[in-house]
């Protein structure tokens, strides 16, 4: 809960600082531009280097991918169903497969499930979250972007190779099983903390209640995709093969959890509806304080 509760300051903080005469109207704008080629870096460069690869492990690595094959084409369809703008499409892309599974995920479980249920955890992050984050996010960002007009072949890739989350990625796999200098360790790992911080001030700079109807509709499609579909259908898939133990129960649990922040900034600063994506991740925070521990009191029941 004290998660909650620092996420909630943040955006206070963002929302009062928004208030405060002579703020530029562009510091959300440098807060994400920080946030995307600094600090998510470090955060990836903190976590790739301590992924372990295991067949023991199987339900929360296979889970988040299975999802993005499910939620992918549902979100181009609704696109052409509701008549989506582009950019509203692209932001939705890289918002709703991959959720806050680490900030908040790792506390919640290890709260509610306890230690043995942090290695289930923090595959699913890992393995799913962090790998989609600095590669698929990247691709989705570069096709749909707004910034960039029918981008070629030729250029998304250069954007995805020189894109700082997915050097990371290539660095922490090739430093894997590596040591590294106790200070390189201490600089990567107080400016991965920076990152939270200062993306739910950026939000909270940002987001506004005064939406239009039309998007009030796309958030509330948005987070029922998000925080019912996904841990829905990860429920009945692998109860469907028989799964009911921890393994899976943590694994519905982390597909609930709201919008994931990092790739909310890759959408912002790709120009994909940032509007409307700052509004998803705080009203999604606010919601999944009575949906998660809903959703863990059900399990608990079927468990």
């Amino acid at each position: 809960m004290d998660n909650f509760l620092l996420i909630l300051v943040y955006l206070g903080i963002g929302l009062a600082l928004r208030r405060v005469a002579g703020m530029p109207k562009n510091t959300s704008v440098a807060l994400n531009a920080y946030a995307l080629n600094v600090a998510l870096p470090a955060v990836i460069l903190s976590n790739v280097p301590l992924l372990t690869f295991s067949s023991a492990l199987l339900i929360p690595t296979v889970t988040p991918w299975l999802l993005m094959l499910l939620v992918i084409p549902l979100i181009i369809l609704l696109g052409r169903l509701l008549h989506w703008p582009r950019e509203v499409v692209g932001a939705m892309l890289i918002v709703l497969p991959l959720g806050n599974t680490s900030y908040l995920g790792f506390p919640l479980v290890q709260s509610f499930f306890g230690s043995a249920g942090m290695p289930y955890a923090m595959v699913y992050d890992q393995l799913g979250s962090f790998l989609a984050l600095a590669s698929y996010a990247v691709v989705i960002a570069a096709l749909y972007s707004p910034k960039v007009e029918k981008p070629a072949a030729r250029d998304i890739v250069l954007r995805i190779v020189s894109f700082p989350p997915f050097l990371a990625l290539i660095a922490g796999l090739a430093l894997r099983g590596e040591s590294i200098a106790p200070l390189a360790e201490q600089v990567i790992a107080t400016l991965a903390a920076t990152l939270i911080p200062l993306v739910m001030i950026a939000v909270g700079f940002q987001i506004s209640i005064r939406l239009a109807r039309s998007e009030r509709v796309t958030i509330g499609v948005a987070l029922g995709i998000k925080m019912l579909l996904m841990p829905l259908c990860t429920f009945l898939l692998w109860a469907a093969f028989g799964q009911r133990g921890l393994a899976s129960q943590v694994a519905v649990f982390q597909a609930a959890m709201p919008p994931m922040i990092s790739a909310a900034t890759i959408a912002i600063m790709a120009g994909l509806a940032p509007r409307l994506v700052t509004a998803l991740i705080g009203i999604g925070i606010v919601i999944s304080l009575v949906t998660l521990p809903a959703l863990y009191w059900l399990l608990s029941l079927n468990g």
